[in-house]
């Protein structure tokens, strides 16, 4: 008996309607798009994220994606450019002006606090190369990171008025090749750095003095 009036419970909770999920705003649905892109881009690289895969990631459907996006380099874009541009301007904010250090401890210590916002965003830096080497229309160089382009053009005054009007070597390609060995170092470290050859101190502290000495070619820091 009692067997039965459970089975019967049983069926009369599967019959109660369940309630409908919460229909989603306009906004909510661009900004999980924008959520499941990033993550799948980072997961898989530009060439293997479709726009099924962000689809299913995202609850929607692909055409509801290309309703936002005209293509899947258009989300590409949003989806990676747009949080490293709101990364770079918080980078910006938090290193502007030295604070007490001087001289090299001012360098050592901008350069650290670029270390630590490269390994943070690590997959999207490797998402942007990857791209750019298989599908350079996705990114059409660096044009579009205005917060990149910023960190540059900071970065380009404060050499000039260091090293003056004729400096060895310009001010605009100093700034992106120092950039260029701090990002390689950290993106290539499994294969430069074989365990135990040195700790991530050292390797911090010989970056830091690498990208150092290069600068002090136009001059001491």
């Amino acid at each position: 008996m009692q067997s039965r009036k459970r089975n019967w419970q049983e069926r009369l909770a599967n019959l109660e309607p369940k309630p409908k999920r919460r229909r989603r705003s306009s906004e909510e649905v661009a900004d999980r798009i924008l959520e499941a892109a990033a993550e799948e881009f980072e997961a898989s690289g530009y060439a293997g994220a479709t726009t099924a895969a962000i689809a299913r990631r995202a609850d929607v459907t692909e055409a509801q994606i290309f309703r936002f996006h005209e293509s899947k380099q258009a989300l590409f874009r949003a989806a990676i450019f747009t949080p490293l541009n709101r990364h770079f301007a918080d980078f910006q904010a938090r290193t502007a002006g030295g604070g007490a250090l001087e001289g090299k401890d001012v360098a050592r210590a901008y350069i650290g606090e670029l270390l630590d916002f490269m390994a943070s965003h690590s997959k999207m830096f490797l998402s942007l190369v990857v791209a750019n080497a298989y599908s350079p229309d996705a990114t059409k160089g660096i044009d579009a990171l205005d917060g990149l382009q910023d960190y540059f053009r900071k970065g380009e005054a404060m050499s000039q008025a260091r090293v003056g009007e004729s400096p060895r070597i310009a001010p605009e390609l100093m700034v992106r090749v120092s950039f260029a060995a701090v990002l390689a170092n950290l993106m290539f470290r499994d294969w430069l750095f074989p365990p135990g050859m040195a700790s991530d101190g050292e390797i911090r502290d010989a970056i830091a003095a690498f990208v150092i000495e290069g600068i002090e070619a136009n001059g001491p820091v």
